[in-house]
């Protein structure tokens, strides 16, 4: 399977809306858990593998009927992008949880990390085998990113968070090497706390990266963001990032971006030269469907400041809390916006 050859080719961040007769969607919008949230799931655990495999199924076709070059499985099998890979892992504690206060203000059980961070088993291989059956299209899968895992738990055996993010990010690479043997064509690392905590990020955050891609010949991204649209209102969002230029550092072939719901400078994109970018030209905010011409604007923005064999497109952020018919209309309408400025630049 080879990764399309055509200029602008078009992916999503991960995660695509879980249906409503799968999760409690009402629930799943309070919160982005650290821990496991078993009780989200609608159906008893006899049948809860089957009828992810359907969701799964459901995913995958939107997103070729939309038009997506490189897709994933939508992440349909995770309560977040991050606590079940998290939780998977040895030395974690999910069911005593410890309770940190988040920048909101929210108390927010996290995991516990009472022991060696380690990967005894393979936790997203299935999901990757199971897409890599279900389409003949490019496939990228998703990690949650070793310095986010370190700031999401409370650290109770390692000297130092660094230790703890180092560990967490031998685990990811174990992952990820399994998960190229069985197909994926991009590996992308979610890495949204370098951003909600640049100071530390500066000091580990590019050594755990480059850690957790060792070996990983596929192309690889890091993804972060301001935030899910539904958690984080965009009125809250900076206009800038205040980590980005040191990801020129990383090992990672692309770099993912928010871009439209903030309306990012996209001058900070010239520290990235190095870099393929993943622009975010779908603003998950806003619940109105954006015309393929909207969306077309912000790729021929984005052109000013990227080469287009540099410009991959795709939305702000995941897609699993909006409601699924919103979330397919985006697609469609930057699939048909990025064929456009293809044929506009030839």
């Amino acid at each position: 399977m080879n990764l399309p050859k055509h200029l602008l080719p078009t992916t999503v961040v991960g995660s695509y809306p879980q249906p409503e007769w799968l999760v409690d969607r009402a629930m799943l919008s309070k919160v982005v858990p650290r821990t496991r949230l078993h009780a989200m799931w609608r159906l008893p655990a006899e049948h809860l593998e089957e009828a992810q495999d359907d969701a799964t199924i459901v995913a995958i076709r939107d997103m070729e009927r939309a038009g997506i070059d490189i897709v994933t499985d939508g992440e349909i099998r995770r309560e977040s992008y991050s606590n079940r890979f998290a939780t998977a892992l040895e030395g974690i504690d999910d069911e005593n949880p410890a309770m940190i206060t988040s920048r909101s203000g929210h108390a927010t059980p996290v995991p516990r990390v009472v022991g060696a961070v380690k990967r005894s088993k393979p936790v997203e291989l299935h999901d990757m085998e199971f897409l890599r059956r279900n389409t003949d299209r490019a496939a990228k899968i998703t990690l949650p990113g070793p310095f986010t895992m370190s700031q999401q738990a409370k650290n109770e055996f390692y000297r130092d968070d660094e230790e703890l993010a180092m560990a967490f990010a031998a685990a990811v690479n174990a992952e990820a090497l399994d998960l190229q043997k069985a197909g994926a064509n991009v590996i992308q690392l979610d890495e949204p706390w370098v951003r909600n905590n640049p100071d530390v990020a500066r000091r580990y955050a590019v050594k755990a990266i480059n850690r957790a891609l060792e070996g990983i010949t596929v192309p690889t991204v890091v993804h972060l963001c301001f935030g899910y649209a539904a958690v984080v209102p965009g009125s809250t969002k900076p206009a800038g990032y205040s980590f980005l230029a040191e990801l020129a550092d990383t090992s990672a072939e692309q770099i993912s971006i928010e871009a439209a719901q903030p309306k990012l400078d996209l001058g900070v994109l010239g520290d990235l030269s190095s870099k393929k970018i993943m622009l975010g030209v779908l603003d998950l905010g806003n619940p109105e469907i954006e015309s393929a011409d909207v969306v077309a604007d912000r790729i021929r923005n984005g052109l000013k400041h990227v080469a287009a064999d540099r410009l991959i497109v795709a939305p702000d952020c995941g897609m699993k809390y909006m409601p699924r018919h919103i979330a397919f209309g985006k697609l469609k309408a930057m699939c048909d916006a990025a064929a456009t400025v293809r044929r506009e630049i030839g």
